[in-house]
């Protein structure tokens, strides 16, 4: 089994791309105007407006309504990230910090609402556990 993507659900499709694509600094492919995704590292954030949902399940998934995954992206310098994103980001949960797992940690929303981490290993054990 591989782990290929994650989806998120939105009522803005086009506002919610255009908010990774900066966020991120890569492109999205879009393949209709409800549906894009962008690849990153070995896998894809895929973004996707409500119409899609009846596709899969009547009212399985709502968007905005996210409260409990965190989203999360390996960055060479979460500080220097930080600093390059402080007038793109409305609302920062927490800025650069070091977790005890070793991680210096970045915890943001999207224009939706959903927790997004941009996260760099700073102590030995971490930076092997995502040695590239």
């Amino acid at each position: 089994m591989d782990f290929v993507s994650i989806r998120v659900i939105t009522a803005d499709v086009a506002r919610l791309v255009a908010f990774y694509e900066q966020v991120t600094g890569v492109r999205a492919v879009w393949a209709t105007e409800e549906f894009a995704e962008l690849g990153i590292g070995g896998a894809t954030l895929a973004i996707a407006g409500t119409r899609t949902v009846p596709l899969f399940a009547p009212g399985s998934a709502r968007p905005a309504d996210n409260h409990s995954v965190i989203t999360e992206f390996l960055v060479d310098d979460v500080d220097r990230v930080h600093r390059n994103l402080a007038a793109v980001l409305t609302e920062v949960v927490a800025g650069p910090t070091t977790m005890p797992w070793g991680n210096r940690s970045l915890l943001f929303r999207d224009p939706d609402g959903n927790l997004v981490n941009f996260f760099t290993p700073v102590t030995p054990a971490a930076r092997q556990k995502f040695a590239r």
